[in-house]
């Protein structure tokens, strides 16, 4: 047997038909004689024959493949975003290539360079920075780039967002609806979207009459459960103490809500604790997480829609920035009307 794979003259020679008709059946069946597409297909089949799909993307130009650069893979939230993504391109006949940036900007440029060399169509991406001349200078050579979970600051690009703002204030306001006092806010103020978070937190807080200093922030190193529960120790030193907790993602909140079950605070009467996101963990959490929820999947979706859009010639693409409202999902964790009320003499084991 042949070690050397199988050649597109192999097929020719086997269904005795020249280069160019077994090309015409790979890539244009529709201008081949179904007899002769019958011969060639055979042909492929009996020899086992591969496509080279390399080559194909050297003549072409670009490949069959879009990239996908997210800040966590691990975060639940950017799996359901990259699901929408694929869904999409699977739909037109698109490969998803996924590159986790780990939130660090010498790991983003190292994929978006690869990307590059892999002459994929496009890239969505969800930023590091808020300023990227490596995204600039990709467009500038012609790759299409579409932002996503961060909006576009110009007109001549594609981005798909959600409101992060408008978010934050439907999580305070809600918590301000009931009755609490002593609020706390906590998130890693180093990434944009939770920027966005806690603006709104203080544009509700502002619009209740209430002074936003009044909002005790405890700045996490990082968006997970590890974080969140170191976290709940600092909010255990604040004076006054809280009784009621925003946190910038869910992952955070979880976090925060085990460490504080761990040191026998009640779930809301205590405390109540508010998400971002509205992941899967979050209905199923031992006291169901209240969470704002964002489209997640519709998010990479309509990123991944717009690209191939770009992508397609005469396609009369247009750039659009498109920004989808968060909604606030309430759930035990913050209803103070779950449970019987707390009793005066309780007190939680905070050290």
């Amino acid at each position: 047997m042949s070690r050397h794979p199988v050649s597109i003259r192999d097929v020719a020679n086997m269904a005795r038909v020249s280069v160019g008709t077994v090309s015409n059946v790979l890539n244009r069946p529709d201008v081949v004689a179904e007899s002769t597409r019958r011969r060639v297909l055979d042909a492929i089949r009996d020899l086992g024959f591969v496509r080279n799909e390399s080559a194909r993307h050297l003549r072409a130009g670009h490949s069959r493949t879009v990239g996908l650069v997210v800040l966590d893979v691990a975060n639940p939230f950017f799996t359901d975003v990259a699901r929408g993504v694929e869904d999409a391109a699977n739909d037109a006949g698109l490969v998803v290539i996924l590159c986790n940036s780990d939130d660090n900007p010498a790991k983003e440029s190292r994929y978006l360079d690869l990307l590059e060399e892999q002459r994929v169509q496009g890239i969505l991406v969800t930023p590091v920075t808020a300023t990227n001349n490596r995204l600039e200078r990709l467009r500038r050579r012609g790759t299409p780039i579409v932002l996503l979970d961060r909006r576009a600051t110009e007109d001549a690009q594609c981005s798909v967002a959600v409101d992060d703002v408008l978010g934050g204030e439907l999580a305070v306001a809600h918590l301000l609806a009931q009755g609490h006092e002593h609020l706390a806010f906590v998130g890693a103020l180093t990434i944009r979207q939770v920027q966005d978070r806690y603006q709104g937190a203080v544009q509700a807080m502002r619009a209740a009459g209430r002074d936003a200093a009044e909002l005790h922030v405890v700045e996490s190193t990082a968006l997970n459960v590890a974080a969140g529960r170191d976290a709940t120790a600092r909010l255990a030193g604040a004076t006054p103490r809280p009784t009621a907790v925003f946190c910038a993602n869910d992952l955070l909140a979880l976090g925060v809500l085990q460490e504080m079950t761990r040191r026998r605070v009640r779930i809301p009467q205590d405390v109540a604790i508010v998400g971002y996101d509205d992941i899967d963990f979050a209905a199923a959490a031992a006291v169901p997480l209240t969470s704002v929820r964002q489209p997640r999947q519709l998010l990479g979706r309509t990123a991944a829609e717009l690209l191939i859009e770009e992508t397609t010639e005469d396609s009369g693409h247009q750039h659009r920035q498109v920004v989808f409202d968060p909604e606030l999902v309430v759930r035990d964790s913050s209803d103070r009307t779950i449970g019987r009320p707390p009793r005066r003499r309780h007190q939680p084991r905070w050290p």
